[in-house]
């Protein structure tokens, strides 16, 4: 007999408390396991000492801001984040994608669309989770493309021997370039490969995780450029 499954839990961090209530009855009637905070300050210790499976940001808020928050928090974590931005406001989005985030929402949203982005982020981190879960399942082969190893199996990415650390959407936005060296990818199919779900991602998601993409290499090697964009095209891998 399967063990039943433990529910995921979510941070949820937003200073507007109706917002909190609201989404946190959406999420328990979903099966999810609520944690709640009303800034970054508070939160932020408490999601390096007990990481949660997922955490849903709130971009303005007091004494800390998601952006913030954010920041702090990738230099301890790569757990998976979505921000919540005003309508329209694309700075912020720009800017907490190219920081690390895995996704973000537009306020005002509905519950049920945000419910199927947690889902499918989740489905994607159970998936690099499988591998190594699963006996029976042959375990993915690391990849090395001249000076690039990318191992599935152990979510590892290695540049000349250093560790680069990933979000779960960096790392399959990578994955897809790298199976294919010098072919072409567009903006769609990354958007299939990482997100692999019926669910509307805007072209300029990917542009950013290209971008977050490149910065994290540079830190180790400033002369990368193994990620090129063909404008008009989308983006491929040299080697």
């Amino acid at each position: 007999m399967t063990p039943p499954s433990t529910p995921s839990r979510i941070a949820l961090v937003d200073d507007d408390r109706n917002i909190l209530t609201s989404l946190k009855l959406h999420l328990e009637a979903e099966g999810f396991v609520t944690r709640l905070y009303g800034d970054g300050e508070t939160a932020l210790p408490a999601l390096i000492a007990d990481p949660p499976d997922i955490a849903i940001f709130d971009i303005k808020m007091p004494r800390m801001d998601g952006l913030e928050l954010l920041r702090r928090l990738r230099e301890r974590s790569t757990m998976p984040v979505i921000f919540l931005t005003s309508k329209d406001d694309e700075v912020d989005e720009a800017l907490g994608l190219a920081m690390g985030a895995d996704d973000y929402i537009a306020k005002p949203f509905s519950p049920r669309l945000l419910i199927a982005r947690i889902k499918a982020i989740l489905r994607r981190v159970e998936l690099i989770a499988q591998s190594d879960d699963n006996s029976d399942s042959p375990t993915p082969a690391a990849v090395a493309r001249g000076r690039l190893t990318i191992d599935p199996a152990r979510h590892e990415v290695n540049w000349d021997g250093h560790p680069i650390s990933l979000t779960v959407t960096e790392f399959l936005v990578l994955e897809a370039l790298v199976q294919r060296p010098g072919v072409i990818r567009s903006r769609n199919q990354l958007i299939d490969a990482a997100y692999s779900d019926d669910i509307y991602v805007d072209d300029r998601t990917i542009d950013s995780h290209i971008k977050r993409l490149r910065r994290k290499f540079r830190e180790v090697d400033p002369a990368f450029d193994s990620i090129e964009t063909l404008y008009g095209a989308g983006y491929k891998f040299n080697v």
